[in-house]
């Protein structure tokens, strides 16, 4: 497998990895209302884990208040189900034909606990792309061993793979210190 190959196919990992955590950090609370804490919900409907922006259109009318609409009425008790079970801490309140949510403001060590959290998202995800440094570093010092490429082919592709790490883990640094003052701010 030729060198910019093994690069591209790692590269689309690191970048995986980095969405992944975007993704996960949408759910981490912070002092505002966002329709991303409750987006990706799990909610039994119809004997099916579905999530809920499959099922309902989500709106922030304000800065505390998140307001859940079901396309299907019937939908309202289970919603009001899953977000009680959730994480969230967040007390549902049923309204005819939507539900709504009041996001309280967060304490200061609520907010650091947060934060923490956030780090620790972080963290994982640089191991992962770190993993995925060696991984690559591993393929081509094979494809060096079995002479399909040579040594200074190898060599280079270390150095792309290492630049491309060093990218990824300086994105997940910046993405982090934005989530944690996002957090942090009032």
């Amino acid at each position: 497998m030729p060198t910019q190959k093994i690069i591209t196919e790692h590269e689309n990992s690191m970048k995986k990895a980095v969405e992944f955590l975007q993704t996960e950090l949408r759910s981490v609370r912070t002092g505002r209302a966002s329709a991303g804490l409750v987006e990706n919900l799990s909610v039994e409907y119809y004997g099916t884990p579905t999530p809920l922006k499959q099922m309902a259109t989500i709106a922030t009318p304000d800065a505390d208040m998140i307001i859940i609409k079901p396309f299907d009425p019937a939908a309202l008790k289970e919603i009001e189900k899953a977000i009680k079970n959730s994480e969230l801490s967040l007390a549902p309140q049923l309204d005819g034909k939507v539900v709504r949510l009041s996001v309280p403001p967060l304490s200061g060590e609520r907010r650091e606990q947060l934060a923490q959290q956030v780090k620790q998202l972080g963290e994982k995800t640089k191991i992962s792309v770190r993993n995925i440094r060696r991984d690559a570093n591993k393929v081509l010092d094979e494809e060096q061993k079995n002479k399909i490429i040579t040594e200074d082919d190898r060599d280079k592709g270390k150095k792309d793979i290492d630049n491309l790490t060093k990218k990824s883990t300086d994105k997940v640094d910046a993405i982090v210190k934005s989530k944690s003052e996002e957090i942090m701010s009032d």
